[in-house]
């Protein structure tokens, strides 16, 4: 799990869209001063299928809401070996959203890029592309789950060598000239929508991770607020002559859900938000890290921590405010199996009560 970050560092402009498609050839369009991000995993403490049904059609429901509300981003990710139904299949998911909705993007963030086979990959993201109009950005990781590398049948001691094989087979695939792969030739199409291929970025908290993104000019996103490897990235790209920026997440990440009266919603629905909080915790081991990761142990602790937040629409509009412009505003409304009516009601707010008056 990461979470979105505010905006690229300053100096770095990404030369492709993060906020708005990005024609084959044409510039970027300027980013809104709010990026707006509705976060979905799908996590469900007790699932059914019948209720992992109506959970899946009620996300598409949303992101097509969030859509037309303009909504910057729908964001997911990638987890295996749960059993919870926390987001397996994020690139099934996205092509959901991008055939429901015309504007908005989609964010893995992020995707366990070596457990996907690459030539397939190449053609799923680029596909992806094709079908959102330019609209789809991944963050390519290694994931932290030695489970999740046993269950897709690969050698976790080897990931790293797994990831820069995906990522190199990524940048040859996507150029749409044959290229040697495996000891053979072969050449994958189609192209991507977006040119010279579809915004991926290098996520991690490693300086492996720093190096590789800045030997492949590829951003990096970090997991969470970390000047450190931000400059130990720009070291790397001078030594390795490449292009390239950061997308820095912020020093505090909030997971926000919206009511009229948080109090009444903390009593009710409180217990959802610490079991994702504690389930995502207990697989970080003591070096990870990440912008939303809690040690709370209980709903008191949670709710006094502030990495899960419930507040009113005015108080989202008071943390919108001291962050000051350019910032992040996430609502994960289906948060830990939340109920989907709780979920609808706190879009709901969110979206007729905070976006509107953002700009005021």
């Amino acid at each position: 799990m990461s979470a979105l970050p505010a905006q690229p560092s300053p100096g770095h402009q990404p030369p492709t869209r993060l906020h708005r498609s990005r024609k084959p050839g044409g510039a970027s369009l300027a980013p809104p001063p709010w990026i707006s991000v509705l976060r979905i995993n799908l996590v469900d403490p007790a699932p059914t299928p019948a209720a992992l049904s109506a959970r899946y059609r009620a996300a598409v429901e949303m992101a097509a809401f969030a859509d037309d509300r303009g909504f910057t981003m729908v964001q997911t990710e990638e987890h295996h070996a749960t059993t919870n139904g926390w987001m397996p299949s994020p690139l099934t998911f996205a092509g959901a959203v991008f055939g429901a909705t015309r504007r908005i993007g989609v964010t893995v963030s992020a995707l366990i890029t070596p457990l996907h086979d690459p030539l397939r990959l190449a053609e799923d993201l680029a596909s992806l592309d094709l079908l959102g109009g330019g609209r789809l950005v991944t963050v390519a990781g290694l994931g932290y789950r030695p489970e999740e590398y046993a269950a897709h049948g690969q050698d976790w001691r080897s990931r790293g060598a797994l990831q820069d094989e995906v990522l190199e087979t990524l940048l040859s695939a996507w150029t749409g000239e044959p290229f040697a792969y495996r000891g053979r030739t072969v050449q994958v199409t189609p192209r991507p929508y977006t040119r010279p291929h579809p915004l991926l970025l290098i996520g991690g908290s490693s300086r492996a991770a720093a190096r590789r993104a800045a030997r492949l000019g590829l951003p990096l996103f970090p997991s969470a607020h970390l000047p450190e490897l931000e400059a130990y990235y720009h070291e790397q790209r001078a030594v390795f002559g490449t292009e390239g920026w950061v997308m820095q997440p912020p020093e505090r990440t909030s997971l926000l859900h919206l009511s009229e009266d948080p109090d009444r919603t903390w009593a009710a629905y409180g217990g959802h938000l610490l079991y994702e909080a504690r389930m995502y915790a207990s697989w970080q081991s003591a070096g990870v890290r990440s912008a939303v990761r809690s040690s709370a142990q209980d709903v008191a602790a949670l709710r006094e921590e502030g990495v899960y937040r419930i507040v009113t629409p005015d108080e989202c509009l008071r943390l919108a405010r001291q962050e000051g412009g350019g910032g992040s505003l996430i609502l994960h409304p289906l948060c830990g199996g939340m109920p989907v009516d709780e979920g609808w009601r706190s879009l709901h707010l969110f979206a007729e009560r905070v976006l509107p008056r953002l700009e005021d």
